[in-house]
């Protein structure tokens, strides 16, 4: 049985997306891509615009399942709370195509990837260009998305 999954590096400024298909053994790289929203909007039409990009692409990738990173407190809550809206943009996008949604502590994505929950950058993007030669992410939001969603198709499996 073919799965399609859609990962999300959630963002208020850059929100990383990819689409991978995974049957047994086998993953494919279907699409990927970063919404980018102006900086200069109001938070409000950020938000919306991530809502209706993810909208779109579920529309036309017709995911079964979406993976999306868990946030982590970090020295400024401000920046937090902020990110947490942006993640909840995503989610709500998604699970109103009634999309089951997964979502993965960054120690749970780099060990379901590379074998080590505390893994580099440059061990995951090698697990990621070795799983999927064809993707070619331009960005690190970007990449961020392809390898939640590859850590999805590793994990549900188990």
């Amino acid at each position: 049985m073919t799965t399609r999954v859609l990962g999300i590096d959630p963002g208020l400024l850059h929100t990383g997306w990819a689409v991978v298909e995974s049957a047994g053994q086998t993953r494919k790289y279907i699409a990927s891509g970063v919404i980018l929203p102006n900086p200069k909007m109001e938070m409000s039409q950020r938000l919306v615009m991530i809502f209706r990009e993810l909208r779109k692409i579920c529309e036309t990738f017709q995911p079964d399942e979406c993976s999306i990173e868990i946030i982590f407190v970090n020295k400024n809550p401000k920046t937090t709370l902020l990110l947490g809206q942006a993640r909840a943009s995503a989610i709500v996008a998604v699970a109103q195509s009634d999309i089951p949604v997964f979502e993965y502590e960054p120690n749970v994505i780099k060990k379901a990837l590379t074998g080590a929950g505390h893994a580099d950058k440059s061990a995951v993007d090698k697990m990621v260009k070795m799983l999927l030669p064809m993707a070619r992410p331009k960005t690190a939001d970007e990449a961020d998305a392809i390898a939640i969603a590859l850590a999805h198709t590793n994990t549900i499996r188990f």
